[in-house]
């Protein structure tokens, strides 16, 4: 089991080039299945999600290989429909390649998904949407046996809730049916437009993106593209947030001030200096940081669920008190009893944390329980005194790319370590 080794106390200073979004990777690899020839996906980060994205197209009868922050995909091959249940189990965003394979071959079987315990998140938007589509779903032993008698083809949908996973499904699925799909109330997050942009490149008819209404009219073939996976909105507020903590300096070259309209407020009412260019954000920490007075996650372009633990981390050494409303998942504050063994001030009560900013946080060995929650327990580590040992890596590197070469080139005493 690897873990990190955190000297703290370093302040941060220097360039940080932004990864490829994972978010956005994840639904494109499984969006390749849908293409007649081979796909190029630019700039896609070196992930274990990644890695296990690749590894279910190979099960699928594709060839995918990874070079270089490039993915190869080649669908041309493609004789399987079936995802076996411990590859779905690896991930979360597994559930993407329901409305691409059923888009490629009118059938699909698999499980429901694994990835981080964030509490329920019912795939029940994406069930409905698919029948709506002419699907029809059986059930057995936790198994969902999908399939398209009479093909897919369109329908006018409305989604209760703008989930990007039920958006992402019935625009793969969308793609290659019969008519006209029109979604409303769809999610509008940036890797929704990104997954757009993807499938007009491969001759896709889809409009809307990144809007409330998407509208899809179908094709009888997609054909293979080069494609810029965007940059990872949430690995550029990882590092916002590190150099806060530290009182630090950092550019962050690739990223989108766009995507992160509703985090950059939240670091300037911390005190620290942001400035936004076309593609890269320069933020200079302040010490001691300033309390903020509520932040509240919901659907962009509001504040990401995604930023927010490594946002409360930075908040830990703000002056005063910060609140925190967690509104899109049940269980995400399972990072909070470890940042209090480090001396943080925390107290939850069902969605709503308060975060009293302390003077000093103390090294200690913590465990990630989640991505992001471990990626805050890092962030914590770095402005702790003395040392600080985070486990668990796994979660970590779910979702960032080598994160302690990235944070060692800035500044910080950190390094993997086998225990």
């Amino acid at each position: 089991m690897q873990k990190l080794v955190i000297r703290g106390e370093k302040r941060l200073c220097g360039e940080i080039a932004v990864q490829g979004a994972k978010n956005s990777a994840l639904a494109l690899l499984a969006a390749c299945v849908l293409c007649s020839g081979e796909v190029v996906l630019k700039n896609c980060p070196a992930l274990s999600d990644v890695f296990a994205a690749c590894r279910i197209l190979n099960r699928l009868g594709c060839k995918s290989r990874y070079l270089d922050h490039c993915a190869y995909v080649d669908a041309g091959g493609m004789s399987e429909c079936a995802v076996p249940e411990d590859m779905m189990r690896q991930m979360r965003s597994s559930i993407v390649f329901l409305g691409a394979v059923l888009g490629r071959k009118g059938q699909c079987e698999l499980s429901y998904p694994g990835g981080c315990e964030l509490g329920p998140r019912p795939i029940d938007m994406h069930l409905s949407a698919l029948s709506q589509m002419g699907v029809k779903i059986n059930e057995e032993y936790g198994v969902l046996c999908c399939e398209c008698p009479k093909g897919l083809h369109g329908a006018r949908i409305n989604l209760d809730f703008p989930s990007v996973g039920a958006t992402e499904n019935i625009m793969l699925a969308a793609a290659l049916a019969k008519g006209e799909t029109v979604i409303t109330n769809a999610a509008r997050e940036p890797e929704i437009a990104d997954l757009g942009d993807f499938l007009n490149c491969c001759g896709a008819r889809v409009s809307g993106q990144g809007t409330s209404t998407i509208v899809i009219s179908g094709v009888d073939k997609l054909h293979g593209c080069e494609y810029e996976v965007m940059p990872d909105r949430i690995a550029a507020a990882t590092y916002m947030s590190a150099a806060a903590i530290t009182g630090g300096e950092l550019d962050l070259k690739n990223a989108r001030a766009e995507h992160l309209g509703a985090v950059i407020p939240v670091f300037e009412q911390m005190g620290c200096r942001v400035f936004s260019y076309d593609d890269r954000i320069y933020i200079a920490g302040k010490q001691p940081l300033k309390a903020v007075k509520t932040i509240r996650t919901m659907p962009f372009p509001a504040f990401p669920t995604d930023a927010q633990a490594v946002v409360m981390a930075a908040l830990t050494k703000a002056k005063g008190t910060s609140v925190v409303v967690e509104n899109i998942f049940s269980s995400r504050y399972r990072h909070v009893d470890e940042l209090v063994r480090m001396g943080a001030d925390i107290k939850t009560e069902g969605k709503v944390a308060v975060i009293e900013g302390v003077e000093r946080l103390y090294g200690a060995r913590v465990r990630a329980a989640d991505l992001r929650g471990g990626a805050a327990l890092v962030l914590a580590g770095l402005a702790a005194q003395g040392e600080t040992e985070v486990e668990n890596l796994c979660y970590i590197d779910r979702g960032y790319e080598s994160i302690e070469k990235y944070l060692r080139n800035v500044g910080a005493d950190v390094c993997r370590m086998t225990s």
